[in-house]
């Protein structure tokens, strides 16, 4: 046996069985991540479950795209497929991240320019429209495309050569140890940071209530009826006081303010 067949034969196989076993725990594991999410979520602002499948399925179909092309391009590199996968899913779960970003930032910008609602990410209309989930979904798929070109040319440097080389060395001799630390356990921990981050840039921006200023403003305008009463007494003030803390009120017979109201 020549040294090169040896050599493969020591290769780890990503889509021999036990790569399709590791690959579907690996997706059962991530998508539980963004189920997790939801549940943390605080329950006056947790999504609807079909507005939650709407902006997880995005990323899901981003996600096995961006799978099978790491796959494949493993296959074309010479050497052992596992650290080019390792490579590419380690460069796609940082740099691509950012690169992610600024395509959907830059998407949303032209979205906002031409007033496309429906391709405002998280915005489906109501009742949510699968037309809307569509559109997004290819501007996102559009941004993963660009994001897997530029991370593949990144990898062609003669720089990322070298580091294949040591970058799993300590479980060489160990395929099935190497396809589970590639494929199972790093993705584990980037794949949950990665989902987690990207379904904050899918979801719906919620606006939010201007509660404290509207809070403050009634604080003020109590303070200043309190100020003009002139000939108030400490009972209209302590009154005052408990409307700026939003407690019901029940006035008294023999007050200012009971006998104002009966001559009127």
């Amino acid at each position: 046996m020549t040294t090169e067949m040896a050599s493969s034969e020591r290769n780890c196989r990503l889509n021999d069985n036990f790569g399709l076993v590791v690959q579907g725990i690996l997706a059962a594991v991530a998508f539980s991540t963004l189920i997790l999410k939801r549940l943390r979520e605080p329950p006056s602002d947790r999504r609807p479950v079909l507005i939650w499948f709407f902006d997880t399925s995005k990323q899901a179909v981003g996600a096995l795209l961006v799978h099978f092309a790491n796959i494949f391009l493993a296959g074309l590199f010479k050497g052992d497929p596992c650290t080019w996968y390792l490579i590419n899913f380690l460069l796609d779960s940082t740099l691509g991240l950012v690169i992610i970003y600024l395509c959907l930032q830059i998407m949303q910008v032209i979205v906002k320019i031409y007033q496309w609602e429906s391709l405002r990410f998280g915005e489906y209309g109501n009742p949510p429209q699968c037309r809307a989930w569509a559109g997004q979904c290819v501007l996102y798929l559009c941004a993963v495309i660009v994001e897997k070109a530029t991370i593949t040319l990144l990898v062609q440097a003669n720089f990322w050569v070298e580091v294949r080389k040591f970058i799993l060395l300590p479980v060489k001799n160990h395929p099935k140890v190497e396809l589970a630390i590639v494929m199972l356990i790093v993705p584990f921990v980037f794949n949950a940071i990665m989902f987690w981050v990207v379904d904050n840039f899918l979801m719906r921006k919620k606006k939010k209530l201007f509660q404290k200023d509207d809070t403050k403003s009634k604080v003020n305008k109590v303070k200043y009826e309190k100020r003009a009463v002139v000939n108030g007494s400490d009972e209209e003030a302590v009154l005052l006081d408990n409307m700026a803390e939003g407690e019901s009120l029940t006035v008294p017979e023999d007050s200012v303010y009971h006998r104002d109201a009966v001559r009127r």
